[in-house]
């Protein structure tokens, strides 16, 4: 069975990059660069990992790659996520964690802090393995 074309209308979306309805990008905390034809998808929060230390908390700059699709109600705290990454819906992707190039988060899927998914894998469950 084909997946029916779906087109988006231009006057709504950033050009090169889609950044549907409802999400937050948390560009006041830190710096978000985001990549060449990425897709964001409904209600998906995407903000810059921090570390908590005696004086207060410090955040640090958040990298996406090209071509990546971060599916409807995500959750993105992490350091680096690479080129042709693929975040299924409902994820977790815990805080200073980098995410390879081409690599995979199945639906509903929690990465703890600070992991490292190497590329060409496919990580799931809760905590994602």
């Amino acid at each position: 069975m084909e997946q029916k074309n779906l087109f988006y209308n231009k006057a709504e979306y950033i050009e090169t990059t889609i950044i549907q309805s409802d999400c937050i990008l948390r560009g006041d905390l830190a710096n978000v660069r985001i990549g060449r034809q990425c897709v964001i998808s409904k209600r998906s929060v995407i903000r810059p990992p921090f570390k908590k230390f005696s004086k207060g908390v410090a955040f640090f700059p958040l990298h996406i790659g090209d071509h990546v699709i971060i599916e409807e109600d995500c959750v993105v705290n992490a350091a680096q996520v690479g080129s042709f990454v693929h975040i299924g819906k409902n994820c977790v992707i815990g805080r200073r964690s980098v995410l390879k190039d081409c690599c995979a988060i199945a639906d509903n899927t929690v990465l703890p802090p600070e992991t490292v998914v190497p590329p060409f894998t496919m990580y799931s469950g809760s905590p994602g393995m």
